[in-house]
């Protein structure tokens, strides 16, 4: 008699294991899990943009020390960004995704700030350590927009996955939720990174007059 019940529940946990197989929650949980993996990349991309700032600020800082405002500005936004700590786990939190979308936004206004403000200064366009950090920091910029396309995709397809017929009923029954995905005005933006650029000289008027340099540089020949 046991052994009869015994496999009769075997049957009813393969029946089960079936049952979810065929609704999709194999689907669900690898899908979750891309979403996951997408976002450990933007983070990553957004951590190693900020690693970049301290050294930015301070060749700036170097050639154009009185331009403090806009140098706090970047110092500020990149703390406050980088105080955030979004983890895989808060992706269903819409409040967190718009926090840390906002934060990284304001940095990113601080940062477009500043490479105005540095077309101002010749000789700071022509420092070596300055185009080095400029050409890590346009090659970071792209490899945000490219994580962020990814994870933006992905976030859309577990959606549709979730919200679907029959995958539905498996995600409430195991409290797949729908996440939050970034917002942006114009998406075309998010695949276009911001142009880091300061080969070419200001168009329009009178190009500035060139700045001195900073004490103990070598005055232009």
């Amino acid at each position: 008699m046991r052994a009869t019940v015994r496999l009769f529940g075997a049957m009813g946990v393969l029946g089960l294991l079936a049952s979810l197989t065929g609704c999709g929650y194999n689907t669900l949980q690898q899908q979750d899990e891309g979403v996951k993996a997408a976002w450990s990349e933007v983070v990553n991309q957004y951590q190693r943009r900020a690693d970049l700032i301290p050294n930015l600020v301070n060749t700036v800082k170097g050639y154009a020390a009185q331009e403090e405002r806009v140098l706090v500005g970047v110092t500020e936004a990149r703390a406050r960004a980088t105080s955030i700590q979004m983890t895989p786990e808060m992706l269903s939190d819409p409040a967190a995704v718009q926090k840390f979308q906002a934060a990284q936004g304001e940095l990113t206004q601080a940062l477009s700030r500043l490479l105005v403000v540095a077309e101002n200064y010749p000789n700071l366009k022509s420092d070596q350590n300055f185009r080095d950090l400029q050409a890590q920091l346009e090659g970071t910029e792209n490899r945000i927009t490219v994580a962020r396309n990814r994870y933006i995709d992905a976030v859309r397809t577990f959606n549709t996955t979730v919200r679907s017929f029959p995958t539905n009923l498996t995600a409430m029954l195991f409290k797949f939720q729908v996440k939050p995905n970034f917002t942006v005005e114009n998406e075309a933006a998010v695949a276009r990174p911001p142009a880091v650029n300061f080969d070419t000289a200001t168009r329009g008027g009178t190009p500035p007059s060139p700045a001195p340099p900073p004490a103990g540089a070598p005055a232009p020949q």
